[in-house]
């Protein structure tokens, strides 16, 4: 279990931990011990220069524990003290008997000291602010953060930076919005103590933590229970994989139904159907405009079609008929990628799923013609609506209220907004809090896409996948998400659990492409022969 906590859930755990008998000095010493242990973990520290940058407050004091640690593991350990009163501060004590070199940065004039520290250290460690920020930074901070940024930059270039170590949070970092100060000092490594925090998995702060490292400070993980948030972990999904027993056969693990593709999306329908193939569904159908199958079936060996009447290359409404006629012999439903936003596409989503546009009062049921009627006797298996599918209902008045059964939605930040009547921005400002109330409005299983992608529970529950991979922003991998998820479904996952292992998948092997063709030029069928690969590293617990 690793939960991910807000500011003040994090302030009331310490607090519990310090009443229960676990000091804060301990946890302090907890913090900077651990600190400074993770830096003896990335490099060989003796007499390598180590510029500890301390602020008022416990982020300092951690600082000055980690400056005690490295140093008597070997380093050449300075101190660099912003706003920090000293007198009273054990901690302060500590580094000043082993003689640790100390600057003010009230008694730096033009800061040319700090300068000469950062050209030469070979680790620099933030500890001037912590989890409480919440005022732009300014004044003497703000331009010693920029002093620190611009050497770091101008030795980057020759290539030996320093390695840059923020603990806790990067200075500047907003813990629970992610939001990032102008001034904010990026790292390349974060420890952060007994929970990582929510900011840490937003953007744009995301993108100052490096690599996240969450330490062990004694607080103990069962005060955490009631926090609907966490992070995917390896032995969390490997626990949900569908089981391959050895006596299988293709209707062991389920029949998915595809319902995709337009004359100018025929690629949205191919990779959704090879994306469930590969995670394991026995049977995958796809469900087409007729003109395309010609086109597809010489792509798709191992898939089945079913042909559906068409309107100038775009599936026709009735061909709902004919869908609802074969649901029954299939576990789970995909609707949506590449049906275009026109209006027989738009029709065909809004009948099948029994919604009316906008325009018109919603009714409970319809009566105007057989398809219809069939449709509103036939029960969908469970849904996933991807895509164009909620572009279309983006376009019905209250559709929420007459989904039948589970569904999954898997909206990126765009389809997000059009299904809200927000704005893009507005959904990437809150994320978290975008995914987890409309999962509970409409009392289905969303998975908001974008790096970090999020998996919602009607009951509040939030998961966050851990894969941030610019190598995923290309089209068609929306389309391999949902695939993946269907074929999941079909395999008798429960919804929340096949989203969650689905985008885990899929975050997964797209980590694979990148570490093997780097994150420029991947495209979204470089996942579909990885799929699988992920599978058996996650299996054999090596995601």
């Amino acid at each position: 279990m690793t939960k991910v906590v807000t500011t003040e859930e994090m302030r009331c755990f310490e607090r519990e931990t310090d009443a229960s008998g676990l000091s804060y000095a301990t946890m302090m010493e907890n913090a900077g011990r651990a600190v400074a242990q993770t830096i003896e973990g990335r490099t060989d520290v003796a007499n390598k220069r180590v510029l500890v940058l301390a602020g008022p407050g416990n982020n300092g004091g951690d600082g000055l524990v980690a400056a005690r640690h490295l140093h008597d593991a070997g380093a050449q350990a300075t101190l660099y003290l912003w706003k920090r009163r000293t007198e009273d501060d054990e901690n302060f004590r500590l580094t000043q008997e082993r003689a640790i070199p100390l600057v003010r940065a009230e008694e730096d004039d033009g800061l040319g000291r700090l300068r000469d520290l950062v050209s030469q250290a070979d680790v620099i460690v933030d500890a001037f602010l912590g989890t409480g920020i919440e005022r732009p930074i300014e004044g003497l901070l703000k331009k010693i953060l920029e002093v620190v940024a611009e050497e770091v930059e101008r030795r980057r270039t020759t290539g030996y930076p320093p390695l840059v170590v923020a603990v806790d949070v990067p200075t500047g970092l907003n813990c629970d919005s992610g939001a990032l100060d102008p001034a904010a000092l990026p790292a390349d490594l974060t420890v952060t103590f007994a929970f990582p925090k929510r900011g840490q998995y937003l953007f744009p702060g995301a993108e100052a933590v490096g690599e996240l490292i969450v330490a062990d400070i004694g607080i103990a993980p069962s005060l955490a229970e009631e926090v609907p948030v966490e992070v995917a972990t390896t032995a969390m999904v490997r626990a949900l994989l569908p089981r391959r027993p050895l006596g299988a056969h293709k209707g062991t693990f389920g029949k998915a139904m595809v319902v995709a593709g337009s004359v100018n999306y025929t690629g949205a329908a191919y990779l959704a159907s090879a994306a469930a193939t590969r995670v394991g569904a026995g049977l995958v159908t796809l469900a087409l405009a007729r003109s395309l199958h010609p086109i597809l079936a010489s792509k798709l060996t191992e898939v089945t079609f079913l042909v559906l009447p068409e309107d100038l290359g775009v599936v026709a409404p009735a061909g709902v008929k004919l869908l609802i006629e074969k649901l029954p012999d299939y576990d789970a439903l995909l609707l949506g990628p590449g049906l275009t936003r026109e209006e027989p596409a738009v029709k065909f989503v809004h009948r099948l799923l029994r919604v009316e546009a906008r325009k018109t009062k919603p009714r409970i049921g319809f009566v105007a013609g057989e398809e219809e009627m069939a449709a509103e006797e036939t029960a969908l298996p469970p849904l996933i609506i991807d895509a164009d599918g909620l572009n279309a209902l983006a376009q019905a008045a209250e559709w929420w209220e007459h989904l039948r059964g589970p569904a999954i939605l898997t909206p990126h930040p765009g389809e997000m907004a059009r299904l809200t009547g927000s704005t893009v921005a507005e959904v990437e400002a809150d994320r978290m809090g975008v995914a987890q109330s409309m999962a509970q409005k409409w009392g289905q299983v969303v998975i908001l896409k974008g790096a970090y992608t999020l998996v919602a529970a009607p009951d509040g529950r939030v998961v966050i996948n851990p894969f941030a991979n610019p190598g995923l922003a290309s089209g068609g991998t929306g389309d391999v998400l949902a695939g993946a998820v269907v074929g999941l479904l079909a395999q008798g996952l429960a919804p929340f659990e096949a989203a969650l292992v689905g985008a885990t998948l899929h975050g997964l092997a797209g980590e694979m492409a990148r570490q093997e063709l780097g994150d420029a030029g991947m495209v979204a069928g470089d996942l579909l022969p990885r799929l699988p690969l992920a599978i058996r590293r996650l299996k054999e617990g090596r995601a």
